[in-house]
């Protein structure tokens, strides 16, 4: 069991100004106390829970998309050679999917193309450029990629190719000033006013400029795609606020009934079938079949699920799909069994606060996934090195505090190629070199991390009584949905509650079910991996307990079940 520290997510929040904003906008003091806590002004609450389209910005007001957008129009009026170049994840592929496909419907002369996770790596590279302008390609747009691809640029530039970058990834010091056009919410000189799209919703953006230019319907072209730009939003995990919010809302109402055959075979193969599709229901089923293709294979597979219209072609897709995340799992469970060997022999584990691990042979398409594990497991930051013929491709994923991207910005002298963000970042490093990155990181961190960031926290938006145990608040909380990074879950705590029943669930009793009472209300709990507490409670002992609210509903019944975060014997 992990020790967790418990904190008030914002603690600058009186309950004076809870009552105002709650007040102001007429809604119930929770929901006040929740948005405030996400930073969300009294005067945003309305735009916040309409999730109203009038949210979403014009896409003319980023930097170079007037630019991009003309350029685009140029290319369809005199039939160029477009290439759509993405990246092998599902922010990458939905990107690909969604730019391609209204090109396509405006007669374009067009391919797309992503690049092999294992032969290529991430991003543009010259020989796939090379071989795309002898091909007759004009005008490359990058999807996804291509903010550090500043030699590359240069590269097509020369050769007479036109480049637009458009990105979602921290910009370096430097941004490939040879494209014609560099579209990035992140440029630091960019006042666009939101910088969390994820790619997709940068391509997304550019699909809406086009249309502007070519004096088209924005809404119908809005509904047409957003379904795919809230695929590739909710995978990145990025924030799910501003413009997100609308993009991954209204997606959803559209994922409800998919129309896309593709997305009908796979939601099918997943399980999914008539129940209501969430962001979790993305993140969870959807999402990691979308992206098996490009970890263990080639993401062409899931782009073209994506855009066929073929039933038969779709459903033969998607259990392909559905194979390949079987194998990833499969790959990926052994990867981490390795992971945590090498841990145990390691003497000096618990005096770094960063874990570095290097194998030959790691399949560079699932160590990303081993590395949240880990994270997830130690709360330390992690990176995973597969290997071959001396040069070693990394993965890392970072806790909160500790700056993945910055770190690495630290080590960049030991370092071939790196890119990512705070809390994801890839890289590729000679085999020599990885002991220095190791000891390099870890004296970085010893600067950056003290030991409260080591404890996992605990984020509790505020402490509730018995009396909100109810259905009422339950439905409350589930109209802030969508939940993600930025609008995560809301968790709440409560003190001194009585412990009525206890018990174990699942194999080897993993999980602890509990009925517990406040202020003479009981209420049923579940605690997921949380079996172990049953040997530190019994009935009738006080504990303190956070947790998420939720609605079960059993043979039609709906009740109030919570779900719990963590547990506090004294």
């Amino acid at each position: 069991m992990v020790r967790k520290m418990w904190k008030y997510r914002n603690p600058a929040i009186n309950s004076n100004m809870v009552k105002t904003a709650a007040e102001q906008n007429n809604v119930p003091y929770i929901l006040s106390n929740i948005l405030l806590n996400r930073g969300i002004k009294s005067e945003d609450f309305g735009a916040f829970l309409s999730k109203s389209k009038k949210s979403v910005k014009n896409p003319m007001d980023m930097l170079d998309m007037e630019a991009a957008a003309e350029r685009v129009v140029k290319a369809l009026q005199e039939h160029e050679k477009i290439v759509i170049y993405g990246d092998y994840d599902v922010d990458g592929i939905t990107s690909t999917a969604l730019l391609y496909e209204f090109l396509l419907s405006r007669g374009a002369n067009i391919e797309y193309y992503i690049p092999d996770r294992r032969d290529e790596g991430y991003g543009i590279n010259i020989m796939a450029v090379n071989k795309l302008i002898r091909d007759g390609m004009k005008l490359l747009i990058t999807v996804d990629c291509g903010i550090t691809a500043i030699g590359e640029v240069e590269f097509a530039k020369l050769q007479g190719a036109e480049v637009i970058i458009t990105d979602h990834h921290t910009c370096k010091e430097r941004i490939p000033e040879a494209a014609i056009a560099v579209v990035n919410p992140k440029r630091p000189e960019e006042e666009y006013g939101f910088d969390g799209l994820a790619g997709v919703g940068v391509a997304f953006k550019l699909m809406l400029a086009v249309v502007m230019k070519l004096g088209l319907n924005t809404g119908e072209y809005f509904n047409k795609y957003v379904d795919i730009a809230a695929i590739g939003t909710i995978a990145d995990v990025v924030p799910l606020v501003d413009e997100n919010r609308v993009i991954v809302s209204k997606g959803l109402e559209l994922l409800q009934e998919p129309k896309r055959p593709g997305l009908k075979k796979l939601f099918e193969i997943a399980g999914v079938g008539d129940k209501k599709v969430t962001a979790t229901t993305v993140a969870f089923s959807l999402a990691p079949r979308l992206n098996a293709a490009g970890r263990l294979g080639t993401a062409v597979t899931s782009v073209e699920l994506l855009l066929t219209d073929d039933e038969e072609r779709a459903a033969k897709i998607a259990e392909e799909l559905d194979r390949e995340n079987r194998e990833r799992q499969e790959t990926e469970q052994k990867i981490f069994e390795e992971t945590l060997e090498m841990i145990a022999k390691d003497t000096l584990f618990n005096k770094r606060k960063v874990i570095v691990l290097a194998r030959e042979g790691w399949h560079g398409g699932v160590i990303g996934i081993v590395a949240s594990r880990l994270v997830e497991r130690f709360y330390k930051p992690a990176i995973l090195i597969s290997i071959e013929d001396g040069r070693g491709k990394g993965s890392g994923r970072s806790i909160d505090g500790f700056n993945l991207f910055d770190a690495l910005s630290a080590c960049d002298d030991l370092l071939t190629t790196f890119g990512g963000h705070a809390v994801a970042a890839g890289l590729s490093v000679n085999e020599e070199q990885i002991n220095d990155l190791r000891d390099k990181l870890n004296k970085y961190a010893d600067n950056i991390l003290s030991e409260n960031n080591m404890i996992p926290v605990v984020k509790i938006d505020c402490l509730l009584s018995g009396k909100n145990l109810n259905l009422a608040t339950a439905r409350l909380i589930a109209g802030l949905e969508p939940y993600g990074m930025g609008n995560e879950r809301p968790v709440f705590g409560m003190k001194r509650t009585r412990v009525i029943n206890i018990s174990v669930v699942g194999a080897e009793g993993k999980h602890l079910r509990l009925t517990i009472e406040k202020d003479g209300v009981q209420v049923g709990c579940i605690g997921f991996g949380m079996g172990e507490y049953e040997r530190l409670i019994k009935p009738g002992d006080e504990i303190h307990v956070a947790f998420r609210i939720d609605i079960n509903t059993f043979r039609e019944v709906e009740e109030v079940q919570l779900i719990l975060s963590d547990i506090k014997v004294n």
